[in-house]
């Protein structure tokens, strides 16, 4: 059960005094009879509500597969700034948040959702959950700093020392810019800038592609997304369990 006045503020109708005076107005109906008790409780699963004549049904969880663009940050909200939650256009929950944060000029997979304990257990470094990027690279990769990347780097300032966890470095190409598939189990602050800055090189561009089981929707153009898909829904939430 629950309160008339929290279901439209959960689905967005509005703030929960903006909807109390929804209510209060007649402009509200369930089960076809206007209610003008903001604390009426009901059945978010059986009762149907109405406000101004369109119906308004309740999701508990959403679940959205978004495929970030550079210049976007990974927040809910920024007075200057565009989010990632502004780019989920038909959202029905106003509690929606990025699993995991991507830097603003990041690119690629992230999880848009309510679900804060499935997000816990995506992010949480004892899961194991494995996290890999693409980059484009200023300077050559060689084997030898993909030995150093599975041994740990430490991207620490001078004298402080912070070692990453092993991490798995796949060359795709060498050069003068390389191209590479890194895998890591952590999110610190830049991680994989600071790994490759530690090692005398730069990322010029960097693209998350996985979240453990979760991997990006090729079809997806970056500012684009969907909502996960049952089977995807299914083994992220077995993720570690």
């Amino acid at each position: 059960m629950i309160r008339l006045d929290k279901y439209l503020a959960d689905m967005g109708i509005g703030t929960r005094q903006e909807v109390k005076r929804y209510i209060r107005k007649g402009q509200v109906m369930v089960n076809q009879k206007i209610v003008k008790a903001p604390e009426h409780k009901l059945k978010e699963e059986d009762d149907q509500v109405f406000v101004d004549g369109r119906r308004i049904d309740y999701v508990s969880y959403e679940y959205y597969m978004l495929n970030k663009p550079a210049g976007v940050v990974s927040a809910t909200e920024d007075l200057r700034e565009t989010t990632v939650i502004d780019l989920i256009r038909d959202r029905k929950r106003k509690d929606l948040f990025p699993a995991g944060r991507l830097d603003k000029d990041t690119e690629g997979l992230l999880l848009i959702t309510n679900d804060g304990q499935l997000a816990h257990r995506l992010l949480s470094p004892r899961h194991h959950v494995d996290k890999t990027y693409y980059a484009r690279i200023r300077g050559c990769v060689t084997e030898e700093d993909a030995a150093g990347f599975a041994a740990g780097v430490d991207i620490g300032a001078p004298g402080a020392g912070e070692l990453t966890m092993p991490a798995r470095l796949e060359i795709l190409r060498s050069g003068s810019e390389s191209e590479i598939l890194l895998t890591i189990q952590e999110g610190k602050y830049h991680q994989v800038k600071r790994m490759f800055q530690a090692i005398g090189k730069e990322v010029v561009y960097l693209r998350r592609e996985r979240m453990g089981s979760l991997v990006l929707d090729k079809e997806l153009k970056p500012g684009e997304y969907r909502p996960l898909t049952e089977k995807e829904l299914e083994n992220v939430k077995n993720e570690d369990a």
